[in-house]
């Protein structure tokens, strides 16, 4: 059985290659503005707060992973909301952590966070299957891996930032996995949760290249027309069509990329009848035709 958020993963290559030992003490805050940067913080002790978007603030506690695909301005700061300590230093690298606030004493919190890396060159139209935040708690199997985290980052064990850096990329899939469920936010996730909408999501996965309607999605969710557009909508935040559109030009970009298929064997292998149909939804699509987003990506480093 095809499994829509496996093919999600593989097509996005998730990653952690970039991350921090982060402490705090005191009243602090630290404010970011990115440009769409995926962040995660995982909370190793204690507890600190955070602020994203227009997201209600969260209480992080132990054992919390938080992940936002695509960050704009966040802040983190102290549990503490008052006026930042007066004798708060600006943040100092020392013994491999970042300290926040007071610099003497013991910490109050102790955080790894970074940013993540989506491999692929479409992680802007597969992020948008995912949701805007990813916050897990209580989650066993998380914290099983959390625990892994925590160790080896405290060790200075052999190959520790390689083992650190693969720990990362699980726990990062299973957080997408669970609290993209969990969170109730519009996504792909959202959609398998729901038996009706997973049973058309799966379809349309296994046969992507199909000239699907909404009439027979429908059918293979047992819902009327009306009903699973709107369901389909508002559980995935996209409607059936174009998620179908931008699923096969998803698919269309990995198979330029690895050079072995031509235009023609791409346009048939994601729905359309013949080349030039194919060329003028990826152009409009993408930007560039199909056979010349194949050249630049052959001739990439």
């Amino acid at each position: 059985m095809v499994d829509p958020f496996a093919e999600l993963v593989l097509l996005l290559q998730p990653g952690a290659p970039f991350s921090k030992y982060v402490t705090g003490a005191g009243r602090w805050r630290v404010q970011r503005s990115e440009t769409g940067r995926p962040f995660f913080c995982l909370v190793l002790e204690g507890g600190c707060r955070l602020v994203a978007g227009a997201h209600a603030p969260l209480r992080l506690q132990q054992d919390d992973f938080v992940l936002i695909p695509a960050a704009r301005d966040f802040t983190v700061s102290s549990l503490d909301e008052g006026p930042v300590d007066a004798d708060q230093a600006p943040p100092v690298l020392r013994e491999g952590e970042i300290r926040h606030g007071v610099q003497h004493g013991a910490p109050d919190v102790r955080l790894l966070v970074g940013y993540c890396s989506f491999g692929s060159p479409d992680a802007a139209l597969l992020v948008s299957l995912l949701p805007e935040l990813v916050h897990v708690r209580g989650d066993q199997r998380l914290g099983a891996i959390v625990g892994l985290v925590g160790d080896e980052f405290r060790a200075a064990r052999p190959a520790r930032e390689v083992l650190l850096a693969r720990l990362l990329e699980v726990l990062l899939i299973e957080a997408l996995r669970s609290g993209g469920i969990e969170n109730g936010a519009p996504g792909l996730l959202r959609g398998l949760a729901d038996p009706r909408l997973a049973g058309a999501l799966r379809r349309l996965h296994e046969d992507p290249a199909r000239g699907w309607t909404v009439a027979e999605l429908a059918k293979e969710a047992a819902l009327s027309r009306s009903t699973f557009f709107e369901r389909f909508s508002r559980a995935l935040g996209i409607a059936p069509m174009e998620y179908l559109l931008n699923w096969r030009m998803a698919m269309a970009r990995s198979l330029l990329r690895r050079g072995s298929s031509g235009v023609a064997e791409v346009a048939q292998r994601v729905g359309y009848g013949s080349a030039s149909a194919f060329s003028v939804a990826f152009s409009r699509h993408v930007g560039v035709p199909p056979a010349r987003y194949a050249q630049n990506a052959a001739a990439a480093p």
